[in-house]
């Protein structure tokens, strides 16, 4: 077996490999794709597996930047990973997802997500259970009813000129929110985002929403708000089909203002997708990411990373004003907690030490350091997006 980067000439065959990996594909949808993978090409951002002149195995790595405690750090989505039905149980997709980690690696990426078809695999080299793409089904006609509070909010369409002035306002309410988990997307693709005439989008000073129909009802792509008048005005314009829609299914935050603005909510009709997160560098993913202004921390925890040995030992971690550090702590840590990569992935995505413990992610150390590892790390990740 050989993993090389993809070519534009190895495009048909890698189509194909979607095809049987994920069923068919529209032919509007196969368009689109080759227009946004191609660019990827040249960028090394596309793997393949190659048996002497054979595909076998692909995965990409989409740019993203992910907001981690208001902070974005640069984030290696894995996605199209696939391998020929007639040659799983191989060892193709571990050998690939190797090369992806380094691949992830050499591009600059702190850290990696993905959306799992399968849990083994990926949780076996250092990828972990980190948080949910929540999706909702709200009543149409209960939207509509929001107005804006009387805030006046403009709304304006907007378009692919628009995509800058978009991740402006990415950039404040998710800084604003502290938000954990949520994606940026590279210009280039916000625009071909927003040149598709079937998706209606809008823009508010603080906030933007991007829906379509589907099936008769409302399908919300995206909706960011970074105030309640805001919030109340794109929700209402999306309830404005109320007269043909009657639900609208949105990708929501855990705990989106949405759902206290609703008049009537006795329950919640949410689908949770899991998605997947592995720290690649460590002591710079920990400088990237914000943490609570009040925590302050400063203790040894000890890491075993055997994809990327330069992610293991022991380490002193410092928390303080907002900001941590990680350095080289020199020579062994016996009384430090330790983690598995795939355990401190976790902790970093604000899952607290007592469930990694009951896990066997991380074992050793005091309960009052995971005190203040669960309080310096404490998020609700979640993504809007799916890719």
């Amino acid at each position: 077996m050989e993993i090389r980067d993809l070519a534009v000439d190895d495009l048909d065959a890698v189509l194909d490999g979607r095809k049987r990996a994920f069923g068919p594909i529209p032919a509007g949808d196969a368009g689109l794709w080759r227009e946004i993978v191609t660019p990827m090409l040249g960028a090394g951002r596309y793997l393949g597996v190659f048996d002497g002149t054979r595909l076998i195995g692909t995965s990409r790595i989409n740019d993203y930047d992910q907001w981690w405690h208001g902070r974005p750090l640069s984030m290696g989505g894995v996605a199209g990973v696939t391998v020929a039905p007639e040659d799983r149980g191989r060892g193709v997709g571990r050998a690939l997802m190797r090369a992806t980690i380094e691949r992830c690696a050499d591009l600059g990426h702190v850290a990696s997500a993905l959306y799992p078809a399968t849990t083994p695999l990926y949780r076996g080299l250092g990828w972990e259970h980190a948080g949910s793409r929540h999706r909702v089904t709200l009543p149409t006609e209960a939207l509509r009813t929001l107005g804006d509070g009387g805030g006046g909010v403009k709304l304006r369409r907007i378009g692919p000129d628009d995509a800058p002035e978009l991740r402006n306002v990415l950039e404040r309410v998710y800084g604003a929110s502290r938000a954990s988990g949520p994606l940026g997307w590279e210009e280039r693709v916000t625009r071909l985002w927003l040149s598709d005439e079937d998706d209606f989008a809008y823009l508010a000073d603080d906030g933007f929403a991007v829906y379509r129909w589907h099936k008769g009802d409302i399908n919300v792509d995206n909706l960011v708000a970074g105030s309640e008048a805001t919030a109340r005005a794109l929700w209402s314009l999306v309830g404005t089909a109320s007269t043909v829609a009657s639900t609208v299914t949105a990708s929501v935050e855990p705990d989106d203002p949405v759902l206290w603005l609703l008049r009537e909510r006795s329950h919640d009709a949410v689908q949770q997708v899991r998605w997947m997160f592995r720290l690649v560098d460590l002591p710079a993913a920990v400088a990237a990411r914000g943490y609570p202004a009040g925590v302050t921390l400063d203790t040894v925890v000890s890491v075993d990373d055997p994809e990327r040995p330069a992610n293991s030992g022991a380490w002193r971690l410092e928390v303080s004003g907002g900001k941590g550090t990680l350095s080289a702590a020199g020579g062994r840590a016996p009384e430090a907690p330790r983690f598995s990569i795939g355990g401190v992935s976790a902790l970093f995505a604000g899952v607290q030490p007592a469930t990694l413990r009951r896990t066997g992610l991380v074992t050793g150390g005091a309960p009052a350091v995971d005190e203040l590892l669960g309080s310096a790390f404490a998020a609700k990740p979640y993504m809007i997006d799916y890719f």
